[in-house]
């Protein structure tokens, strides 16, 4: 199993899906989207998920998923929340480069809108300022490469990940 794979991380709303799909079609790599792949393995969609496994039971089976991965040449979207699961994020680790796609939390907050329907899994009473500090250290702690995105357009940004896996 190769360690060509290219592993996108970051907020929700940082542009993960989008960067990606564009960044295979440059690269000639495949694209997978985690989040769908879960969808499709539960047969419904992310927030309906959450409902019924909760937050904590989401992040298990999003765990499962990224453990499955087996892909090759290939730029995987992760969920915003992978970087919970250890086992997952070590498994990445090890079949590609693991790329944190950073964005202020202003830029963050103007692009999700509705956290709920976008399926952001928020413990009670977290808001997503907290949810942000919460993830920070880890999205560093997992990346091996950071680009900061802020004010960059989704050319931009493949540009500079392309240029780096070239």
């Amino acid at each position: 199993m190769g360690g060509n794979n290219i592993i996108l991380i970051g907020m929700p709303g940082a542009g993960k899906s989008s960067v990606g799909v564009v960044l295979a079609k440059k690269l000639g790599y495949a694209f997978v989207d985690a989040d769908l792949v879960i969808q499709s393995w539960e047969g419904k969609l992310l927030h309906e998920i959450i409902e019924e496994r909760g937050v904590e039971g989401f992040w298990a089976l999003e765990e499962t998923v990224g453990e499955s991965m087996e892909e090759e040449r290939t730029v995987i979207a992760t969920g915003g929340s992978a970087v919970y699961g250890e086992n997952a994020m070590a498994h990445y680790k090890q079949i590609g480069k693991v790329v944190y796609l950073a964005l202020p939390l202003e830029e963050i907050r103007e692009r999700l809108g509705d956290l709920v329907e976008r399926g952001v899994t928020l413990k009670k009473g977290q808001d997503l300022d907290a949810l942000y500090a919460e993830r920070l250290p880890l999205y560093e702690k997992y990346a091996d490469i950071t680009l900061e995105c802020a004010g960059m357009s989704i050319r931009e940004i493949v540009e500079k990940i392309a240029a780096a896996f070239r």
